[in-house]
């Protein structure tokens, strides 16, 4: 095992931290496998060489200010610290959190400071808080979490730790953000894809993938790679987009869809639920499927570049802008048996 004094000189203070952490709790446990890897992807996942900008966001993180204590808030729709500070002090915190524009996962509160993110991600909790397993002692894994919004609900409905993943440094900061105030030892947010992880690694009791499907090119690897990871009888949650139809229907875009370019397939549910039966899994519900409202996605001050209103075909909102079926989503609860 690689010690912490060996790698002060080789990982950035904050992953360190993690490292640390994630070292004292895993050593002797079922992840340890995965524990001899983190100090390679931790390093490839925050490269300065290969992002520019961290050397900025790591400026921005550097220079929040200290807040007074206040009560930790975590199943509220803005996860986040209560509290009262100073005009100077807030003026701060404003600065050094835009320091890590865009903010796309949310909505975060700190000390009154509302971070009004481009997704309103909490309308998503609210439509698959109660097909979900209880979380109370779970260790669960949110594959592709962003900045760990669904991370902080996941622990605050009781999970022992939650692990979420995602390869954008950017969103892994603005974890580390708010973390700064919350300080909540069973949360991490690991800058790295599924695919990093080892192949085979069933003690997850939850693995959340949102969002993610429809960026593989083979989704039957995907699901299959979210099967190895979850312990017998642990449930996974899926969300992704779909399409309207029976249960052979499928969308293959040609070029961008709705403006992103990893689209690959957009099935109906009815062909995810056959997908995610063939990996596999039992008990598949198709919890929730709706479309994706210009009041759930959306440019704020605190994500000013295009929102969904810009993908979409402006006399048409059914449709995008390439003429596909405007964004529609699933969410699917099935169990590894």
């Amino acid at each position: 095992m690689t010690s912490p004094a060996a790698l002060e000189h080789v990982l950035p203070p904050e992953l360190l931290r993690d490292w640390e952490a994630l070292s004292a709790r895993w050593q002797a446990g079922p992840l340890s496998e995965w524990l001899t890897l983190l100090p390679e992807q931790f390093t490839a996942g925050l490269s300065p060489a290969r992002y520019g900008d961290l050397p900025r966001w790591r400026d921005a993180l550097a220079s929040l200010p200290p807040l007074p204590t206040a009560d930790i808030q975590l199943n509220t729709a803005r996860v986040g610290v209560s509290g009262t500070a100073s005009s100077e002090t807030m003026e701060a915190l404003r600065d050094a959190l835009m320091g890590l524009h865009p903010w796309r996962k949310g909505p975060f509160e700190l000390c009154g400071l509302h971070i009004d993110t481009e997704w309103r991600s909490d309308w998503k909790w609210d439509r698959l808080a109660d097909a979900v397993a209880p979380l109370e002692g779970r260790r669960v894994l949110d594959v592709g979490c962003g900045n760990g919004y669904h991370c902080w609900r996941m622990l605050g409905s009781g999970a022992a730790e939650v692990v979420g993943i995602d390869p954008t440094p950017l969103f892994v900061l603005q974890f580390k953000a708010v973390q700064h105030y919350l300080q909540q030892p069973c949360i991490h947010v690991l800058p790295m894809t599924l695919e990093a992880m080892p192949e085979h690694l069933p003690v997850f009791d939850t693995v959340f993938s949102m969002g993610v499907l429809y960026h593989r090119r083979d989704p039957m690897e995907h699901l299959m790679s979210l099967k190895h990871k979850l312990a017998p009888e642990g449930q996974l949650v899926l969300e992704t987009l779909v399409i309207e139809g029976d249960d052979d229907a499928l969308l293959e875009p040609k070029g961008r869809y709705a403006r992103m370019g990893n689209v690959w397939q957009l099935p109906s549910p009815g062909l995810t639920a056959r997908w995610i039966k063939q990996a596999g899994f039992s008990e598949i519900e198709i919890v929730d499927v709706g479309d994706t409202s210009l009041e759930e996605q959306r440019r704020t001050p605190w994500m000013t570049f295009h929102s969904l209103e810009e993908f979409l075909n402006p006399s048409d909102h059914t449709l995008t802008i390439e003429g596909f079926p405007a964004p529609r989503r699933a969410i699917l609860t099935a169990y590894r048996t």
